[in-house]
């Protein structure tokens, strides 16, 4: 058993007694030190970086999250919280130094109440079975970010995810009303709950996309919705990706607001085709997917003036689902996207940035542009209606130089997106991906006040630390740090 608090070099020689400690906190097969077995939680899907963990633990209660987050806190241990690691910005990814507390037991949902439309469920129930246990009843959970199969609510939560309908109907944040979660120090709190709003100020707002920084949920109430009366799809070619632009702003312009509206240009229409047969046109360089939903004589005059706009930007062919079947076909090959790349590229580096949708044929020419530069491919896919640009790297990692090209084209591509009045991320988060770009977007004033209020929740820097900050000042540097204009320096830690 420990004796004494462990400075970070020497973590790894106390692996055994830290698992022994553990163990009695989570007994079983809660705790898992061999490197073999811990291999499959070495990477998440930013798969060009690996490492294992000190020690991975799986608690199965709240009780367990706080004792062991009790038991780093009081030893000075690094903690990473993980839910399915399906995270590609390696906001998931382990340290050789802390312990990996793996969220997967937390699979459960508590409970569905349709009076006030909401479900509290645990953090490691999947995206889409929470749409699955209430469809029956005519609801659906809306946030479908693309790996909704597999990425878990305790994940959206900590990354803010949003998906393909997140422009009707909003990011994780939008429709989470409550959370449980554990502070570093063990002590268990909850924000939020059944009730519209909650007093005070929104940490509810803070938590959601802080990629573990500041804690551990452990309980999630989500807002269930209706499913709409009437959904149809519309795929619309382009010759070229300037078209589908000015027709995506000419949408949003004439105050249609789609359910969902995502763009491909020709590599990945190729891709996705040829991997899922969706019926995608292959003559056309981008491919516009807009779904109108409510009610159905709203659909049919909203389908008319989105042909006429498709139209006016010289659309070379339109279709329109007919039947419920084919709406899913039009989406599940948009949602395949990122595995279809692999039919195309040994690897890829799926990039996430944010740009103002009028700058989209700017930002894609510059993207042509870094490719003849580094020599490399690019498949893109957008939640166009949003400006949320997912381009697709194309490289073979076996080679060291087309990793590196690869890892400074997708930078160049962020550079850009915050050059035109764009943002670093749209879902996937900062991680260790974007980390050191931070400064391209915020002065060193803004990051020493984001760190601050890391400071009030995690005053010693343990939960996932090296992520999101390029640079990580300890909390009693930045409390001798004077903002400007000479106001008082961040002074201690509040208590819940």
């Amino acid at each position: 058993m420990l004796t004494m608090p462990i400075p970070d070099t020497a973590a790894i020689a106390h692996r055994a007694e830290i698992a022994a400690d553990l163990s009695r906190i989570v007994p079983g097969e809660g705790v898992i030190a061999q490197p073999v077995a811990m291999r499959p939680f070495e990477t998440d899907g930013l798969t060009a970086y690996r490492q294992l963990p000190l020690v991975v633990v799986l608690p199965e209660t709240t009780a367990q999250v706080s004792e062991v987050l009790r038991y780093c806190h009081e030893w000075k241990l690094k903690v990473v919280p993980r839910g399915a690691g399906t995270s590609l910005s390696g906001g998931a990814l382990p340290l050789a130094d802390g312990v990996l507390l793996g969220m997967s037991r937390f699979n459960r949902i508590l409970e569905i109440d349709y009076a006030n439309r909401c479900a509290v469920v645990q953090p490691g129930v999947t995206n889409l079975a929470i749409s699955q246990a209430v469809q029956h009843e005519g609801f659906y959970y809306a946030p479908d970010p693309s790996s909704q199969i597999a990425c878990t609510i305790g994940g959206n939560v900590a990354e803010n995810s949003g998906g393909v309908h997140c422009l009707k109907y909003g990011l994780t944040a939008n429709n989470v009303i409550g959370i449980e979660m554990v502070l570093i120090t063990g002590e268990v709190i909850r924000l939020g709950g059944k009730h519209l709003d909650s007093e005070g100020y929104d940490l509810l707002g803070v938590m959601t996309g802080s990629e573990g920084l500041l804690g551990v949920v452990t309980e999630v109430t989500v807002r269930l919705l209706r499913k709409p009366e009437t959904a149809r799809a519309m795929l619309a070619g382009f010759a070229t990706s300037e078209d589908a632009g000015q027709c995506v702003a000419d949408i949003i312009s004439a105050g249609i607001i789609p359910g969902g509206m995502e763009m491909m240009d020709r590599p990945a229409i190729h891709a996705v085709e040829e991997f899922v047969h969706a019926g995608y046109p292959l003559d056309v360089e981008a491919l516009l997917i807009v779904e109108l939903d409510g009610p159905q004589v709203e659909v049919d005059q909203l389908i008319a003036r989105v042909t006429g706009i498709a139209n006016r930007n010289r659309a070379k062919n339109l279709r329109v689902s007919n039947t419920e079947d084919e709406r899913l076909l039009f989406w599940a090959g948009r949602k395949a996207a990122f595995p279809a790349a692999g039919r195309i590229s040994p690897d890829y580096l799926c990039m996430d940035g944010t740009i103002p949708r009028k700058r989209l044929p700017e930002v894609l020419r510059g993207m042509t542009e870094l490719s003849e530069k580094y020599g490399l491919r690019v498949a893109n896919v957008f939640h166009a209606g949003d400006g949320n640009l997912h381009p697709l790297i194309l490289y073979d990692a076996n080679d060291a130089d087309q990793l590196e090209r690869a890892e400074k084209f997708g930078a160049d591509i962020l550079r850009l997106c915050v050059k035109v009045g764009g943002v670093l991320t749209g879902e996937h988060g900062v991680g260790i991906e974007k980390r050191d770009l931070m400064p391209e977007m915020f002065s060193e004033t803004d990051l020493n006040q984001q760190q601050r209020l890391k400071c009030a929740f995690d005053a010693e820097g343990l939960l996932n630390p090296g992520k999101v900050f390029p640079t990580l000042h300890r909390c009693a540097e930045l409390g001798r740090m004077h903002v400007k204009g000479g106001a008082l320096p961040f002074a201690g830690i509040p208590r819940f």
